[in-house]
């Protein structure tokens, strides 16, 4: 220990991310944030192409995954985008809509992790900290080891606020679901979200590059928006939102031309230029390259003029039901976030706060609530960060 003693705080956060930054914030006096990253907000760092993509005008109950599909609405409720939105503003950073209400840093993603560095205050932040070891005796007793020396750190409350197994090249663990799991709580299967799926053999790798609209559908949902062939396989919003519903095995349905009445197109084709190409009529409403390879596939030969009815009817439908398997996924390798974590069963939905182990928090994505893409997990650190520092708050100040 650091010169045989031990600290004494009122709260160790474990995680200096979104959620941990915006629980100190709320904490009150006596907080110690500790993170094993060089810097705080890593994660925050690098969204949304540097900008953020902080939170969404369209924060629904329904955008949400879990297995209690009610245990996120009291947060949500009680912090809401808008309340965040303003602090935003207060701080004097310029934001704006992208698409489908998402909303970005009009400069840097640094503007949101100084904000929240500036709310929280008296908070002490440790970085480049290791948690060796952690007990409890009616307190928290934490051995923490930075630039070579350990010390200990003897906790009131303990927040677990220090993500989950996405992208783990920036250091992301399973340690919330280690001490989960030490504390004698539940952790319900994980596994990567809002991740590209794969498919064998290269099949598109000629396609790597072209976008497209598309909606793209599992047996559980279906989104409307752009779609990205790889080399790997196919990416891009429609499919990353897909890929949280989808499990291995199952077959993925991708219309390529939403909102496009196909049949009729092909029909008026035929009756106005009868002796174009098929594949040139369908090149003027999908990528050519993309016409190409489905050639490969589908019988796309002859004029428009030799089409029946009955023909164009079929290919109308198989452009529209795409039926591809998936091999995978990419993993957490490029994972925006990981689905499932601590169950929420034993957790209080008002406050994050065990009904276990009293003292005891978890917030965050380590917590079995996953959001769409778009802002929302965002939208569910700040929540369930807010949450747990409110009550932390509220009970020192009546201890």
């Amino acid at each position: 220990m650091e010169n045989g003693t031990t600290r004494q705080v009122r709260t160790l956060i474990l995680g200096a991310g979104a959620a941990g930054m915006m629980c100190a914030a709320q904490a009150g006096p006596g907080c110690l944030v500790v993170d094993h990253a060089k810097k705080p907000g890593e994660k925050i760092r690098i969204s949304g192409g540097g900008r953020c993509n902080f939170t969404n005008l369209d924060i629904r109950p329904e955008c949400y995954l879990g297995e209690n599909p009610h245990f996120h609405k009291s947060a949500l409720a009680r912090y809401t985008q808008w309340d965040f939105i303003s602090m935003v503003s207060e701080h004097g950073i310029g934001w704006h809509e992208k698409t489908l209400g998402q909303l970005f840093c009009d400069d840097s993603a640094r503007d949101i992790i100084e904000m929240l560095r500036a709310e929280m205050g008296p908070a002490e932040l440790w970085l480049s900290t290791q948690l060796v070891d952690l007990r409890h005796d009616g307190t928290f007793v934490a051995t923490l080891e930075r630039e070579g020396r350990r010390t200990g750190v003897r906790a009131e409350r303990l927040v677990v606020a220090t993500g989950a197994k996405s992208i783990p090249k920036m250091g992301a663990t399973g340690l919330a679901y280690d001490i989960a799991r030490q504390f004698g709580h539940r952790v319900t299967e994980t596994r990567p979200g809002l991740v590209p799926l794969t498919f064998p053999d290269g099949r598109f790798k000629p396609l790597s590059g072209v976008a497209v609209p598309a909606r793209v559908a599992t047996d559980r949902a279906a989104f409307d928006e752009g779609m990205l062939f790889t080399h790997r396989g196919l990416s891009g919003p429609a499919v990353l939102q897909a890929s949280s519903y989808w499990r291995e095995g199952e077959a993925v349905e991708i219309d390529l031309a939403p909102g496009t009445d196909l049949a009729t197109a092909l029909r008026e084709g035929r009756a106005a230029q009868g002796r174009r190409a098929l594949t040139t009529e369908l090149a003027r409403h999908l990528p050519q390259r993309l016409v190409a390879h489905l050639s490969e596939t589908m019988d796309l030969s002859g004029n428009l003029g030799d089409l029946s009815d009955a023909r164009i009817a079929a290919l109308a439908e198989a452009l529209g039901c795409w039926r591809l398997v998936p091999a995978g996924s990419e993993g957490y390798r490029t994972a925006e976030v990981t689905l499932g974590g601590v169950a929420t069963d034993t957790l209080s939905s008002q406050t994050m706060e065990s009904a276990q182990v009293p003292g005891l928090y978890f917030i965050g994505e380590a917590v079995d609530v996953t959001g769409w893409l778009g802002g929302y997990n965002f939208q569910w650190a700040w929540s369930s960060g807010w949450a747990a520092g409110q009550a932390i708050s509220a009970a020192q100040g009546t201890s």
